[in-house]
C-alpha cells in the first residue's frame, strides 16, 4: 500500500467495462514530510476521493480488481482508503493537506 495525494481528475470518454462507474485520478506518491514524489499515475477510485485527498492505493493488480468488485479487470492501482491523518511512530500526527 502506498500513502498518496490525489492531484487531479482523469477524463476519459471511453474506457474498459469494468472501469465505466468509476472515476480515474492521478496520483503522487508522499514521503514521510507530506511532499509528493515521482511522476503522477493514474489510479481507479472506488471511494470518491477527490483532488488533495491523501489517499491510501493498492498497486498490486489483483488487490486492485477486487477493489472494484468485477471479474477480470485491467488495472494497476486503485484508492482503497482516504486518510485523514496520518501518525508516524517517532512524530507528532499530521492532519494530510
Amino acid at each position: 500500500m502506498i500513502l498518496s495525494r490525489v492531484v487531479g481528475e482523469v477524463v476519459a470518454t471511453h474506457k474498459h467495462p469494468t472501469h465505466e462507474s468509476f472515476k480515474l485520478l492521478l496520483v503522487q506518491k508522499l514521503d514521510r514530510a507530506g511532499e509528493t514524489r515521482g511522476a503522477p499515475f493514474v489510479a481507479v477510485d472506488v471511494l470518491d476521493a477527490g483532488t488533495g485527498d491523501t489517499v491510501l492505493l493498492t498497486l498490486n493488480g489483483w488487490a486492485a480488481m477486487t477493489a472494484v468488485r468485477s471479474g477480470p479487470a485491467p488495472l494497476d492501482a486503485a484508492v482503497i482508503a482516504i486518510v485523514d491523518e496520518v501518525q508516524w511512530l517517532d512524530s507528532e500526527p499530521a492532519a494530510p493537506t
